[in-house]
């Protein structure tokens, strides 16, 4: 049933594009820390390549997926069909952070919708591509975008968010470094 792949290959690149949301998951290196799992939707995801993607990140209550990234890398990113054939696709890699100040951040987000709450980017070097059944998986059906993170966001206004980051994005629950701004 599942198959194991080193690269995104067109087929899988169709689906994962066709899905409407996908997940996020990292974790800190000490074991007592908080394991961390996030779903992601909106228009937010990009395949750069056989094997490497980019999403972009929101801001948020927390920071963990940054602050683990920034520790030690780990990431999955998983799919799942809601609809059609039943499918799981994960991607296993190395994620890295890529924030405003960084002279990479210009050219990544001109791939992606102009969010007012874009904080950062992450860019995953994918070294396992799996897909398996997803026969556990309900049928759901897709009934469009939730505006709530836009309407946040515009209400804050720029220095509004710069202050919610500044207060709430800085560091992780376990005390881990997040955004450098």
């Amino acid at each position: 049933m599942g198959k194991v792949r080193s690269q995104i290959d067109e087929g899988l690149a169709k689906f994962i594009q066709d899905q409407h949301v996908f997940f996020v998951s990292t974790a800190p290196v000490d074991p007592n820390g908080h394991l961390n799992l996030s779903p992601k939707g909106l228009d937010s995801f990009r395949i750069l390549g056989p094997t490497t993607v980019a999403y972009l990140d929101l801001v948020g209550s927390g920071v963990e997926t940054i602050a683990h990234l920034k520790e030690n890398g780990r990431i999955i990113l998983m799919f799942c069909a809601f609809s059609g054939p039943p499918t799981v696709v994960r991607l296993h890699g190395m994620g890295r952070v890529v924030e405003p100040c960084e002279a990479e951040f210009d050219e990544l987000v001109s791939r992606f919708p102009q969010y007012e709450s874009t904080r950062a980017i992450v860019v995953v070097e994918v070294t396992r591509v799996s897909n398996s059944c997803g026969y556990g998986v309900p049928l759901m059906q897709y009934e469009g975008d939730r505006n709530h993170s836009f309407a946040w966001a515009k209400k804050k206004g720029p220095e509004g968010l710069a202050v919610y980051k500044r207060e709430k994005n800085r560091q992780s629950i376990d005390g881990l470094p997040g955004l450098s701004e």
